[in-house]
């Protein structure tokens, strides 16, 4: 019965570890255009709010469609939107799209795929070559 009750624990314990969150979340972010010297141009500088802050570097859970951005570098993004409405398409702001950083061996994936998935949220405010939102070992939940 001990073993049992271990092994249910050990299975069990690392869901309750994880913040399930959502896209409403994620819009606590106010955006400003920012000019950068060194580049000659503009940029969209986000400020997070108290919601975003307190889940930076945190385990989450959260659902959205793919967005293959280069397969073969295995470069993807999580939208809150399918592809014909999200940012990329001028139809949603920046804080509607999150990159994934998936773990090795992940499973294929298409655009507009539906999923739900679990990894380690980071914010980003000032690395104009990735988005403010990021997903470090991004891994699908079953």
């Amino acid at each position: 019965m001990k073993n049992k009750i271990l092994i249910f624990l050990i299975t069990i314990i690392p869901v309750f570890g994880q913040t399930k969150i959502d896209w409403n979340t994620l819009a606590d972010v106010q955006f400003n255009q920012t000019y950068d010297n060194q580049l000659e141009t503009y940029f969209t500088e986000p400020t997070f709010g108290p919601k975003v802050k307190a889940i930076d570097g945190k385990e989450v859970i959260i659902e959205g469609y793919v967005i293959p951005m280069d397969v073969k570098k295995g470069e993807f993004v999580l939208s809150k939107n399918p592809f014909a409405n999200c940012f990329f398409c001028g139809n949603a702001g920046p804080e509607t799209v999150m990159e994934l950083n998936l773990k090795p061996g992940h499973k294929k994936f298409k655009t507009d795929d539906y999923v739900v998935f679990k990894g380690k949220f980071r914010l980003n405010k000032s690395d104009i070559y990735h988005l403010n939102y990021i997903l470090d070992d991004a891994d699908v939940v079953d």
